[in-house]
């Protein structure tokens, strides 16, 4: 085992950041490759083991984690974007809940022969999914609307209140259990769990009104919110311990109702702080496993409980909650499937697995192996089951990955009727109405929303979309679109384009990591290409052949022909860009802006080739 703590931070935070990247890569749920890496370093290995090298210090470290991962959840319950959810979602996070904490807590006790106050606490934790589990899952699987809205919303809402749910099973079951059955114990907690919401909600307007003053700089406000939620955590739990959790989640969602304009800033602190804490904690967490523990997961009666979680006790939650709701029958089997236990799970049962043995709660000593087999056994389960059992159901709406396009204009809207007509999904967003009669009148999927509203992303599911392209008529606006979704599309899948000379935006200086790839070859501006569509240009799409390759289409090409994209066999799109070469091969589709010309030539080669009556070697052109 190493000795030095400055190398063991060091293995921790690579296998951590390592391990999402590497799900990142090769899109595998992070989870599990965290499991495997930290189970290697720790039990298989030995290298570290955080629990005995970190002693004292290794309980507050994963106190402090809890605190800011039921943050990051509560963060999200904005009570606006609550409403009109919908009866499924409704008695789902209520009714749902509610039967899943019973049947989960009678399935601890009976099956895994867990006493009734240590299934009670293990119940209520286990009711979340949690969002940092799920929407991973969802966008990598493309769910129908339907059966994707409902998973996302019950890990958002419910993610937060399972370790509340767990917290006050705890003290209630403390209070019966207790020989003299004093009733001042109980009222105690119930005012130090009032005192910590109050405390919560203060933390959270004093938070956000500094914000909001400008006490506080934007580079300072991811390490105040940190520290602040650390302070209250700590404050509330050193008056009576567990209301910390209560009182950070109570925080969460006062900043996510107050309306301040910085929510999004604070949500990036969930992002960047929380994302690193997450991967380092969950490391922490396995690497500090031993192997008498995992020889437990394997246990008959844990080995039973995990299935019974699996195939009885979340189907027959979401089955009889959601009776009368509306839902299909394909639909409530999917949402009863897919239930991934995740960091929320595995962090909160760590922390009250300590707690529970401090009481000399018989059966505590296996909570840790039994989350960790759900949460293992769930991950892995779900995350690989979820894909194909949509598309057996038909929930599925996979095919061509789609594109978002921010602006409704000729342009931006004849480019998404091409894409309708190659099947690609596409969207066409824009905060004017007016501007969207264009888009209306073409008939292609649209929205009225304004894209940098904070509102919509609850609004528009982004799930279908793996491309976003900013075509406005402002080049300023447009660099702010693309930089503003970089992290939730990715570096490279975000487009804007061409600037405009005469703009009046002058953003030739603009650095290049900023805003978003230049689209389209040669590169022309907004109003440039527009005016060519008015002048005549049409949209072609030209199918390559082996006898028709890449190169003789570009020798055959007008000068004037603006290359805009190809869509792959593979599906994928790849846009031409001044700055970036493309693989064309055959089976491949090019769509073009082509030049009049150019189009009644074509017409006139088409009524030779029909004369002639030759199957000819020429390209197949769909227009």
């Amino acid at each position: 085992m190493i000795d030095s703590l400055l190398l063991v931070f060091m293995i921790i935070a690579i296998l951590g950041v390592g391990s999402q990247w590497i799900a990142w890569k090769f899109q595998l749920p992070a989870i599990v490759v965290m499991s495997i890496a930290g189970l290697l370093a720790g039990p298989f290995l030995g290298l570290i083991n955080p629990e005995q090298q970190f002693g004292d210090l290794y309980r507050p470290l994963i106190s402090i984690a809890v605190a800011i991962i039921l943050f990051e959840g509560s963060l999200n319950l904005n009570f606006k974007e609550l409403r009109g959810l919908g009866k499924p979602v409704f008695r789902i996070v209520t009714w749902g809940a509610f039967i899943a904490w019973i049947l989960g807590s009678s399935t601890a006790h009976f099956v895994a022969g867990l006493s009734w106050p240590v299934s009670l606490v293990i119940g209520g934790i286990f009711i979340v999914t949690g969002p940092t589990v799920i929407l991973p899952l969802l966008r990598q699987s493309k769910l129908k609307p339907t059966p994707a809205r409902i998973l996302k919303w019950e890990g958002i809402v419910v993610d937060p209140f399972g370790a509340l749910l767990a917290v006050f099973a705890f003290e209630f079951i403390l209070f019966l259990m207790s020989d003299g059955r004093d009733i001042t114990s109980l009222l105690m907690f119930l005012l130090a769990s009032l005192f910590a919401v109050v405390l919560g909600y203060l933390f959270g307007k004093t938070v956000g009104w500094m914000f909001e003053s400008g006490y506080i700089p934007e580079f300072l406000k991811s390490p105040a919110v940190f520290g602040a939620v650390i302070a209250c955590f700590t404050i509330a739990d050193e008056v009576k311990h567990e209301t910390g959790l209560l009182a950070v989640t109570a925080m969460g969602i006062t900043l996510a109702n107050i309306g301040i304009s910085s929510i999004r800033d604070m949500r990036h602190f969930k992002e960047n702080i929380s994302i690193l804490l997450v991967s380092t904690v969950f490391i922490l967490l396995t690497s500090s496993l031993t192997m008498d523990t995992l020889k437990d997961v394997f246990r008959l009666e844990i080995i039973g409980y995990v299935l019974l979680m699996l195939f009885v006790v979340r189907p027959l939650s979401i089955f009889l909650s959601t009776i009368g709701s509306g839902l299909s029958i394909q639909e409530k089997t999917l949402v009863g499937w897919i239930a991934p236990r995740g960091i929320v799970a595995l962090t909160v049962a760590s922390y009250f697995a300590s707690v529970l043995e401090d009481e000399g709660f018989p059966g505590a000593s296996v909570v840790l192996p039994l989350t960790f087999a759900l949460v293992f056994s769930t991950v892995c389960v779900h995350g690989f089951s979820i894909g194909w059992l949509a598309e057996k159901l038909d929930l599925s709406s996979k095919g061509n990955p789609g594109a978002i396009i921010v602006g409704s204009n000729r342009l931006s809207v004849a480019i998404a009727k091409v894409m309708e007509e190659l099947k690609i999904p596409v969207l066409v967003v824009d905060s004017s109405w007016d501007r969207l009669y264009t888009a209306r009148r073409a008939g292609v999927n649209h929205t009225h929303e304004e894209i940098l509203s904070e509102q919509t992303e609850y609004m528009i599911d982004f799930t279908p979309y793996d491309y976003l392209i900013s075509a406005t008529e402002y080049d300023s606006y447009n660099a702010l679109v693309c930089s503003t979704f970089i992290p939730e599309f990715g570096r490279k899948n975000v487009y804007r384009l061409p600037r405009q000379n005469h703009s009046g935006d002058q953003l030739d200086d603009l650095d290049h990591t900023i805003g978003g790839a230049e689209l389209f070859r040669p590169a022309e501006g907004v109003e440039t290409l527009k005016f060519k569509l008015e002048s005549g240009y049409v949209l072609r799409k030209t199918t390559i052949t082996d006898q028709y390759n890449f190169d003789d289409y570009l020798v055959d090409r007008d000068r004037e022909t603006v290359l805009l994209f190809v869509l792959k066999q593979s599906k994928q799109i790849a846009f031409f860009r001044e700055d970036a070469e493309i693989n064309v091969s055959p089976g491949d589709t090019v769509v073009s802006l082509t030049p009049p010309s150019k189009e009644f030539f074509k017409i006139k080669e088409k009524l030779v080739e029909k004369r002639e009556e030759q199957t000819g070697e020429k390209p197949k052109d769909n227009n």
